[in-house]
């Protein structure tokens, strides 16, 4: 006889006159969904949603009429002789004619994108920059389609880059509020950690690191002796589903790229089961995948690794890109090029510009253009400069470098002094985004498979500036590049520059 109580299934046999009792499943599955109301009165997680989804549905809708507003109203001033009010009023109701349209595609969009889930899965800037690209391709392509006809399609280019900044800006908003509010309310997803002992410190230390994420770290499970990182160990892989009821874990991290598969398929199994979320940290070969062709015709399938350059039509996107932007970008901050130029020349004696001979592209050097940063006359030997270092690996950093000048000190807090690279892109020496270029020194101390990020043009900002800077220790700082060269995109450029500048503003890591 079968029988079902408090979760358990149990099957009752009768034996040489004896009643059995011998458990089938002991571990209710967390699938079977709870009752609505009980779901909404136990834990508000219904609550939470609607509100989640209706306050970023109500923010694009607000990000996506500005843009649509500002670039009709941008047009009817620039190209009409209606007075302000009268361009307005064009503006808005030019808007109101494409705005249900516009809204409609987005939201479908970005849906599918997954920007109205939760924190943790939500995807950030790049998704968002992809998205809006996606709306104004099929926007064009319905319009053309239609038989609408345009003087310029300024409508499409303009409302775009308006929408990145607004929608962007509205969302980053949202995300930096609502954090607040869940930090303030104590809101913590309890994650625990399964991998080996020196993945798990290093995850650990990456995510207590991260801002923006609310996890508790509960603890770890792990398959080697026991690493030193100061969590509490939970016990065995085999008491996993123990742990997982016993600390009520919301999401499980493995932090081992090399995790046995055998196990990791029942660990997703048991996690799944009980309504536990499963992220799990790429391998090198996982990354590498991404760019694999198939080669037909084989008695094998078998896939091609492309090297991670840019060639093609590849090539001509980003130098477009690059040539584009460091003629915008060194038109607007001219003025802030000529008096950074006088406050070098007037603060210390030598010349304005410091040229730096750095390897670029294939390893084949050229002249960094910086501002100058340190005294012209000042002489400190390699053995004291190499003492005071306070970088690993290959990298050379100075906190209290005794050669830097006042006005050189606050270039540098900035990175106010890498302006002048702008001219090394112009002249296809350099990338706006890419691998930073070491110095010499540092080149020569690189290891064989830190050279990989020599096979493209450097660039003057990358992963490196946004994700840490100076408080990532260099093997992690070169395999930032690597990501980067996997991920191209012209979004994942734009993301990057965006990125800069708040990482620039907060000074993160800068010295």
């Amino acid at each position: 006889m079968h029988r079902v109580a408090n979760g358990a299934v149990k099957v009752e046999e009768q034996q040489h006159g004896q009643s059995l009792a011998v458990p089938v499943l002991s571990d209710r599955d967390v699938r079977r969904k709870r009752p609505p109301v009980l779901s909404f009165l136990l834990r508000l997680a219904t609550l939470r949603k609607l509100l989640r989804v209706v306050s970023l549905l109500a923010l694009d809708f607000a990000g996506v009429w500005a843009a649509l507003f500002t670039a009709l109203l941008l047009k009817a001033v620039i190209k009409s002789d209606h007075d302000l009010a009268a361009a307005v009023d064009l503006a808005a109701g030019q808007t109101r004619e494409f705005l249900a349209f516009a809204y409609l595609v987005t939201v479908l969009l970005f849906a599918r994108s997954d920007l109205y889930a939760d924190r943790p899965r939500r995807p950030g800037l790049t998704k968002i920059v992809a998205s809006l690209f996606q709306v104004t391709v099929v926007a064009l392509i319905f319009a053309v389609a239609s038989g609408e006809k345009f003087q310029s399609y300024y409508i499409f280019y303009g409302t775009l880059g308006f929408a990145i900044v607004y929608v962007s800006s509205l969302r980053w908003v949202h995300t930096r509020v609502t954090g607040w509010l869940l930090s303030q309310a104590g809101y913590a997803r309890r994650a625990l950690l399964v991998g080996s002992g020196q993945h798990i410190d290093q995850v650990a230390h990456a995510l207590a690191t991260s801002p923006g994420r609310q996890i508790e770290m509960v603890g770890y499970i792990s398959l080697t002796p026991r690493p030193e990182n100061g969590l509490r160990s939970l016990g065995a892989l085999d008491e996993l589903a123990e742990v997982l009821e016993r600390d009520r874990v919301q999401e499980v991290i493995i932090a081992d790229p090399d995790f046995p598969e055998q196990h990791a398929v029942e660990l997703v199994d048991q996690c799944h089961r009980r309504g536990v979320d499963v992220h799990v940290a790429p391998s090198t070969m996982e990354i590498l995948v991404q760019r694999a062709e198939f080669v037909p015709g084989q008695s094998v399938p078998l896939f091609t690794l492309k090297p991670p350059v840019f060639e093609g039509i590849d090539f001509a996107v980003k130098r477009t890109f690059d040539l584009v932007g460091s003629f915008v970008i060194l038109l607007l901050l001219s003025p802030l090029l000529i008096a950074l130029s006088l406050a070098v020349k007037l603060s210390s004696r030598g010349p304005v510009l410091y040229r730096s001979p750095r390897p670029g592209i294939g390893g084949v050097p050229f002249d960094c253009f910086k501002f100058r940063t340190m005294f012209d006359d000042v002489v400190v030997s390699d053995e004291e400069l190499e003492r005071l270092n306070e970088a690993d690996g290959a990298l050379f950093k100075i906190r209290d470098d005794p050669r830097i000048t006042p006005v050189g000190r606050v270039l540098r807090r900035y990175s106010l002094d890498e302006l002048p690279q702008l001219i090394n892109v112009v002249r296809g020496e350099m990338s706006l985004v890419g691998p930073r270029p070491l110095p010499l020194r540092d080149f020569d101390r690189l290891e064989e498979w830190h050279k990989k990020r020599y096979l493209v043009l450097p660039g003057i900002t990358g992963l490196w500036q946004v994700s840490g800077r100076s408080e990532l220790n260099f093997d992690d700082l070169v395999r930032l590049d690597f990501v980067y060269l996997e991920r191209w995109s012209v979004a994942l450029d734009l993301v990057i520059l965006l990125k800069t500048i708040p990482a620039v503003v907060m000074r993160r890591g800068a010295f």
